[in-house]
C-alpha cells in the first residue's frame, strides 16, 4: 500500500496555540485516535521554528549553510504526517479532516505527496 507525506504548511508566528479555541486538542486528539486505529498513521510530528533550524545548499559544486529564521520565507512546513493510504483520495480525505479540527480564523493548509518507493 502505498504511503503519503502530508506536510503542514503554515504561516510562521501567525498560529498562537493559546489563541486555539478549548475543544481543539480534544478534536485533534480524537482524530489521531481514530487515524492511528484504522492503520492509516505511520508518523507525525510538528516541527520546531525555522529560527532552530538550518538550511544546507548544494550550489556549483559548493556546499553552504544558513542558519535560520529565514525572513524571506513566508510559508513554511509546520509539522508531516506520514500515512500509509490505499490511494491520494484517502490521504487527502484525512488531510481534510486534519484540517478541519483546526479554529476555522487560523491558515492552515496541507500539501499531500506520495512517497517514492525504491525501485517502483
Amino acid at each position: 500500500m502505498p504511503r503519503y507525506l502530508s506536510m503542514v504548511r503554515i504561516q510562521e508566528g501567525t498560529i498562537d496555540m493559546a489563541s486555539a479555541d478549548p475543544g481543539f486538542e480534544q478534536r485533534m486528539g480524537a482524530l489521531f485516535e481514530e487515524i492511528t486505529k484504522a492503520g492509516v498513521m505511520l508518523d507525525t510530528a510538528g516541527l520546531k521554528p525555522t529560527a532552530e533550524s538550518t538550511r544546507i545548499t548544494w550550489s556549483d559544486g559548493e556546499l553552504s549553510c544558513t542558519d535560520g529564521p529565514f525572513t524571506e520565507t513566508k510559508e513554511v512546513v509546520g509539522g508531516y504526517a506520514l500515512m500509509q493510504c490505499k490511494d491520494m483520495a484517502e490521504a487527502v480525505e484525512w488531510g481534510k479532516r486534519f484540517l478541519e479540527v483546526h479554529p476555522k480564523e487560523w491558515l492552515v493548509g496541507l500539501e499531500v505527496r506520495e512517497v517514492e518507493e525504491p525501485g517502483l
